[in-house]
């Protein structure tokens, strides 16, 4: 009864958006690659004109993280970062409407033994996953090798929200709530690898100060905190577009040794020099566009 409320409270106008964005989604995922390519890239220049807003956010963090760049190159990069996740918007409804193992023939997976040796250990993994444009189709390709839940951040929009969650049902294993680490801990504990990102700023209470391509970020505490309560191997996973615009690469890392060390900066650092390693491979697809140092330490000044 409950669920036949909300699909009919889902018609009222103030969706009716929703539900474009949704069908230009499904639309989307099924369009030629070059077409899909094209759609993703024109997506991405508008954005770079016009979302000036975020064009800003870009150039800030890039003038931070990369210092020895000239003008001209950071310009050039920004503009590559809005094309790139013009690109991931396509890439996203792919992930999420289409079957993956329609584009098995379009990845490579490297270092799927470290995750093999990691699982049999019978100790769950906790994997950390990057915000790159490619994200979610990442996470369509992973299932095609290894099976995951996944932690993520809910949507304010209901029916988005309700999209979203059928969409990554179909790809990992559960979608937990980013605050419900009972949720996380269970899983784990059960055997189950869990896709973390923990990239992004969430506030200086959840926080330490870490260097971030030599720039204090905040850096969450919870990936030491998840890994000293499951006792689960922390294992890096690198995911990208290849230069051909193609093709994909999936790679596993080894497992974090001597991780937890019990020093929740020296943590915090570590896992920030393997995101940074990571992005520093195609930098052009890192979501650049989000506040990443929004959190600044006492006394510093605001960057935005």
């Amino acid at each position: 009864m409950a669920d036949t409320a909300s699909k009919t409270a889902f018609l009222h106008p103030r969706f009716w958006p929703t539900w474009l964005a949704i069908a230009l989604m499904r639309l989307g995922a099924w369009l030629p690659w070059r077409l899909k390519l094209g759609v993703g890239k024109a997506i991405g220049l508008l954005a770079w004109r016009f979302a000036r807003r975020r064009r800003h956010i870009t150039e800030t963090n890039l003038r931070l993280v990369f210092p020895e760049l000239d003008e001209e190159r950071q310009a050039q990069l920004v503009r590559d970062t809005f094309i790139a996740n013009g690109i991931g918007i396509l890439e996203t409804a792919t992930g999420w409407c289409r079957d993956p193992e329609h584009l098995r023939h379009r990845v490579t997976f490297k270092g799927e033994q470290h995750m093999q040796r990691a699982m049999a250990q019978g100790k769950g993994a906790l994997i950390i996953g990057i915000h790159f444009s490619t994200l979610d189709l990442g996470g369509a390709l992973h299932s095609l090798f290894f099976p995951a839940d996944v932690v993520y951040r809910p949507h304010d929009n209901p029916l988005f929200e309700r999209f979203m969650t059928r969409a990554r049902s179909r790809i990992f294993g559960q979608a937990i709530d980013r605050y419900d680490l009972r949720g996380v801990v269970r899983r784990i504990k059960a055997g189950h690898a869990v896709w973390y990102s923990p990239d992004q700023d969430f506030g200086r209470e959840a926080s330490v100060f870490a260097p971030f391509f030599g720039v204090e970020a905040a850096t969450i505490k919870l990936t030491a905190k998840i890994a000293r309560m499951t006792g689960a191997p922390v294992m890096p996973l690198i995911f990208h577009r290849n230069s051909d615009d193609r093709t994909y690469t999936l790679e596993y890392l080894p497992a974090l040794e001597h991780f937890p060390s019990g020093d929740e900066v020296s943590d915090a650092a570590r896992i920030n020099a393997v995101i940074e390693a990571a992005i520093r491979r195609h930098p052009e697809q890192y979501l650049w566009l989000h506040r990443r140092f929004k959190t600044r330490p006492s006394g510093e000044p605001g960057v935005y």
